[in-house]
């Protein structure tokens, strides 16, 4: 009976992580609206794709630029005839960059009936929630969580974004072919993954060219609002260009404190700064000649992100940032993905999971972030970075 039991057993978890497209039918599904925050109706006959993000707090213009691009894709989906002939049903939890609350926004999502996670989208948040994720076998996708540590150990964690070390490693070519002669300094915040895993690379890559970095200044989330002592140190170094591993909200003060001391060196930075000019209360002028590293250009003249662009500029009255570029590619990567593996909603989350991390692998993706995307194993995307200025209040390419 014990032999009888284990072999029933086998079969049934065999079963379970089966390959997509060996059940459910190939009927399409009604209508499902995307929606945020709140959950559409839901169909046995629909995909249902969730995803956690700051949507109120500090970092909220991160997770709300994501949500926003992620509905447009998935009404584009679901208007085209969906996946593999099924709708798409999407809900999105606030997760406010933290990790604990991004761990039960996960679990509200799987209650919920999600079988494939866009996200998180903060760094700290999503290397809390996939480590959950790893071990529901949850197949995630995150927009903008760029720390290797989010995938190492995890096959079921993938990255549309490109790495810190990517950034690291392609601002200082950037700056190694354009700013050569340049003396350095690096103001980092050595409490956050995301900042101290961008200078690391980036000092490591300075030091094999040739680059001068005379200056490294650091700071932490508590002592983020005065840099006095920073940047009187990067002028005191003569230092003409700052390298700024940071986020948006912290590069503002320090935009503003140079300004007042009357120091105007060129300001480098890297994804994270995109979203400095719609925060609320800031000079935007204060920005002007700031070089930063992105994905996305908004003024490209691709079709496809002039299309992007517009839409989003209708629905939600301002123009997206490279964090909603990475959200809208994730719905269409996916959507490649399972379109390949030939998965269908009748297919349990499990099951999904097993059929996309082996099939990321395999396929090759366009988006608005890149061309000619692909995965390696260890869940990272290959897409270069590329630079943008800011001028006249805007991002544009040099």
């Amino acid at each position: 009976m014990k032999k009888f039991l284990a072999v029933v057993l086998a079969a049934a978890m065999a079963v379970s992580v089966a390959a997509c497209g060996n059940s459910g039918s190939s009927t399409a599904s009604t209508t499902a609206a995307a929606s945020s925050n709140t959950s559409t109706s839901t169909s046995a006959q629909a995909f249902k794709f969730g995803s956690s993000g700051p949507l109120t707090g500090a970092a909220a213009i991160y997770g709300k630029a994501v949500m926003n691009a992620i509905n447009i894709a998935v009404e584009e989906v679901n208007a085209a005839g969906g996946i593999n002939g099924y709708q798409v049903e999407f809900k999105a939890e606030d997760d406010v960059a933290d990790g604990e609350t991004a761990v039960n926004a996960y679990n509200s999502l799987i209650d919920w009936g999600m079988q494939v996670m866009i996200g998180t989208v903060t760094t700290g948040a999503c290397i809390s929630m996939s480590a959950v994720a790893q071990k529901d076998r949850t197949f995630c996708l995150t927009p903008s969580a760029s720390s290797v540590d989010v995938t190492a150990g995890k096959d079921c964690m993938y990255q549309l974004c490109f790495t810190d070390p990517n950034q690291g490693t392609g601002s200082a070519d950037y700056i190694a072919e354009h700013y050569a002669d340049k003396t350095i300094a690096v103001i980092y915040r050595n409490d956050d993954a995301y900042s101290q895993g961008i200078r690391d690379t980036f000092v490591k890559q300075a030091s094999a060219k040739g680059l001068n970095v005379a200056y490294e200044g650091t700071f932490t989330e508590a002592t983020s609002t005065d840099f006095s002592v920073q940047l009187t140190a990067a002028q005191a170094a003569n230092c003409d260009l700052v390298f700024l591993p940071i986020y948006y909200q912290p590069a503002s003060v320090i935009l503003n404190q140079a300004n007042q001391m009357g120091y105007a060196p060129t300001f480098f930075g890297v994804d994270g700064m995109d979203g400095i000019l719609a925060m609320e209360g800031f000079d935007t002028s204060l920005a002007e000649g700031v070089m930063l590293l992105t994905p996305f250009a908004a003024d490209a003249k691709d079709e496809r992100v002039q299309a992007f662009v517009a839409k989003y500029k209708e629905k939600y009255g301002e123009t997206p940032n490279q964090f909603a570029a990475d959200g809208y590619d994730c719905v269409y990567a996916i959507k490649t993905a399972i379109e390949k593996a030939g998965c269908t909603p009748a297919d349990s989350r499990e099951a999904i999971c097993e059929a996309l991390v082996k099939t990321m692998q395999e396929i090759s993706y366009d988006g608005i972030t890149g061309a000619g995307m692909t995965w390696s194993a260890s869940g990272e995307v290959t897409k270069a970075p590329a630079a943008v200025v800011i001028k006249d209040g805007a991002y544009v390419t040099p």
